[in-house]
């Protein structure tokens, strides 16, 4: 028998013997993701099901699949999802927000992701998102011109922008005009660049030289993001500043990033699936939005590239790395 297979048999069994000695039945919750949980994720989603009176192993769990990064996966996922009849659909980015959207219209789904689900086409209305979806968003692809505008802040002498993006990733082109208009006010020049598997890099970073880009702004998406790694080693090989969409990315040795806590938009959503559990329906709870925003430099990083850090900018960082 496979793993998952076991699994599945597992909590059906734990909540037959629940019924028949007249305790709460263990809800399955279904956790799509184009990539891994990130670290802390599942705890923060846990934390936000506890306070609506859901705790882990007693009457709720959490069954995960992941694309690991292979978008064109998560549709039959989706589907493997709702074919084990879990109570909610947790979707942990826009792709896979849009695989459960295709999958079901009866599974209650809550998102949890950075794009604006309205501009993106994931509901009708912020208010009353109508159907079986609703979520939280930290509309953290919209905060696109503000790291533009902190790298000017932090670099006012530079010239020109990479942004980088994944094509794959229905949030990609809708944000580009606000970030570029944000670059092109600051009569700054800004390069598109695109990245859809870890063998892209090296040709994009072979272009930021060749180009004498000044600064690199990297998009929100769960491929970039899970490729955090790499992509901090490459941005230090070139010697080239970037700010980041999370501080997952400074925490490993990124210049800066400024976005919104993605630990609290997962407890946000945990909060949500609650509340459908407890018998609210998708269509009335309107689409929240994560207001928690950090920006973390990195000082040694920042020291490494030679550049001298404003002591206005240290003073409004959430945190610096020392």
């Amino acid at each position: 028998m496979r793993r998952r297979d076991f699994i599945t048999v597992l909590a059906g069994a734990t909540a037959w013997v629940a019924t028949a000695r007249g305790q709460e039945p263990l809800r399955v919750i279904g956790y799509l993701g184009a990539s891994d949980a990130w670290p802390g994720e599942t705890a923060a989603v846990y934390q936000g099901l506890r306070e609506t009176g859901f705790v882990e192993g007693k009457n709720v769990s959490i069954e995960f699949r992941n694309a690991d990064n292979h978008y064109d996966r998560l549709p039959s996922l989706a589907a493997e999802l709702v074919g084990r009849n879990v109570s909610v659909l947790l979707a942990a980015d826009v792709p896979s927000a849009f695989a459960a959207k295709a999958a079901t219209k009866t599974t209650p789904i809550v998102f949890a992701i950075g794009a604006d689900p309205l501009k993106v086409g994931l509901v009708e209305s912020l208010s009353r998102p109508n159907g079986n979806l609703t979520g939280v968003t930290f509309f953290l692809t919209v905060l696109g011109p503000k790291r533009v505008e902190l790298l000017h802040e932090l670099l006012p002498a530079i010239k020109t922008i990479a942004l980088l993006g994944n094509p794959a990733n229905a949030n990609f082109q809708p944000d580009v005009p606000d970030i570029r208009g944000a670059a092109e006010a600051l009569g700054q020049r800004l390069d598109m660049l695109t990245a859809s598997t870890e063998s892209d890099f090296a040709a994009v970073f072979a272009t930021m030289v060749q180009h004498r880009v000044d600064a690199l702004v990297v998009m929100a998406d769960p491929f970039l993001i899970d490729r955090r790694k790499q992509l901090v080693e490459l941005a230090a090989r070139h010697a080239i500043p970037a700010i980041y969409p999370t501080r997952l990315f400074a925490d490993l040795g990124g210049l800066m990033s400024y976005g919104s806590s993605i630990l609290d938009l997962e407890k946000q959503a945990g909060i949500y699936i609650g509340k459908i559990l407890k018998g609210a329906r998708p269509a009335d709870l309107p689409i929240q939005q994560s207001t928690k925003v950090e920006m973390v430099i990195n000082l040694k990083t920042a020291k490494g590239l030679g550049i001298t850090v404003p002591p206005e900018l240290l003073a409004r960082a959430d945190e610096v790395i020392e």
